[in-house]
């Protein structure tokens, strides 16, 4: 009996001795690994206070929101990420139109967007190169093995092969919209990054200069070297790290040229903000609004597509593209049903829907594309 308690003991002792190791580290990854981010000073902090929607040192949003989940919630979630018959992956790799700088810099007078998959865009404006939260990395994680990998395999441009850029966006600090390695290629190469409050902390972490950082409370106003752009609400949240959600705000984006209006919603569950958006800045030519990864459990921070219709036809927009979608499972409905249930919605609603294929030049002046099922190809 002796010689079995002992036994007990020593197995304790080093599974005791394992969880201090895996929790060390743990501890040294969250502090040194730069893909986390920076944290506010008490100066930040000051500042996120002035704000309006800064509480117990977080960022809320106007609606109540919960995020709670209980145990059996995770269980039902797991059981769907482990259900097989979802097809949340391509059954192959997607083929991609691509394209390279110099055709792009030659046109670069023509308006135009290319859809990168999932949120991200390249937008020419006003003779401005424009990035949308430019997620150009493998897997939306900070660690591969946590996330299954893009899509495809290349982009439609390279970040090496990409023009100057005059502005990148970025609507919140998730990995699926704020990549690390994506922003370090980026960083010498762009003028402007516009960001939400708090999200530049990341930024200074990442050692790019102050004179390039822009960060926006919503419903904020300005305009840099001729573009004009306001930072508006959206019911999501933020955060990198294991204890900083909400650390940082999050929204979407208005940006006026000289004769069009785009909307770039980032993420975000419905609610009325939409309708005060296209009341104030209204109508738009193109809203690319959110429309995927959702789930009936996280529904308050990403809507629905019957929602993502709804969500164009408050805004006002004369064409929907939905986005989130396209590039990465991050959900558990199946990879190419969000622009299918959109579609169905929009019809009902007298919305008019574009799905370009990843890499396709839209033209914003003139907007031939419509619904095309290119998705179809790869089932």
């Amino acid at each position: 009996m002796k010689t079995f308690w002992k036994y007990i003991k020593n197995l304790l002792k080093w599974f005791f001795y394992l969880f201090a190791f895996i929790f060390l580290v743990i501890v040294i990854f969250l502090n040194t690994s730069p893909e986390f981010g920076g944290d506010p000073t008490d100066e930040d902090i000051e500042g996120y206070k002035k704000t309006g929607h800064y509480e117990d040192g977080r960022f809320k949003n106007y609606s109540i929101t919960p995020m709670e989940f209980s145990f059996d919630k995770i269980v039902e979630v797991v059981g769907d990420y482990l259900d097989d018959s979802v097809k949340n992956i391509p059954n192959q790799p997607l083929i991609i139109v691509q394209h390279d700088s110099l055709s792009l810099e030659e046109k670069k007078h023509k308006a135009k967007l290319i859809w990168y998959g999932h949120s991200a865009f390249f937008l020419q404006i006003d003779n401005k190169n424009i990035l949308l939260d430019p997620m150009f990395g493998d897997v939306p994680s900070p660690v591969s093995f946590a996330a299954k990998s893009r899509f495809f395999k290349e982009l439609p441009i390279s970040i090496e092969k990409l023009p100057k850029i005059d502005y990148v966006f970025i609507s919140h600090d998730h990995y699926d919209h704020l990549d690390y390695e994506s922003i370090e290629k980026l960083k010498n190469k762009t003028k402007s990054f516009i960001l939400p409050i708090g999200v530049g902390v990341h930024f200074r972490e990442w050692g790019i200069e102050d004179s390039k950082i822009h960060e926006y409370n919503w419903w904020d106003e300005d305009s840099i070297d001729g573009l004009s752009f306001a930072f508006t609400p959206a019911r999501h949240f933020s955060g990198r790290g294991l204890f900083n959600q909400n650390s940082t705000l999050w929204g979407s984006w208005v940006i006026k040229g000289k004769n069009r209006t785009l909307f770039f919603s980032g993420d975000g569950g419905y609610d009325d903000h939409f309708q005060e958006i296209g009341e104030k800045y209204g109508p738009f030519d193109i809203a690319m609004v959110e429309c995927g990864q959702y789930n009936k459990h996280w529904k308050d921070i990403h809507m629905v597509p019957e929602e993502s219709a709804q969500a164009i036809k408050d805004l006002k927009a004369n064409v929907g593209i939905p986005i989130h979608w396209g590039a990465f499972s991050l959900s558990t409905h199946n990879w190419s049903e969000s622009p299918v249930r959109i579609k169905k919605a929009a019809d009902s609603l007298g919305v008019r829907i574009a799905t370009p294929e990843i890499g396709e030049v839209i033209s914003i002046d003139s907007i031939v594309i419509g619904y095309n099922p290119w998705w179809e190809k790869f089932q």
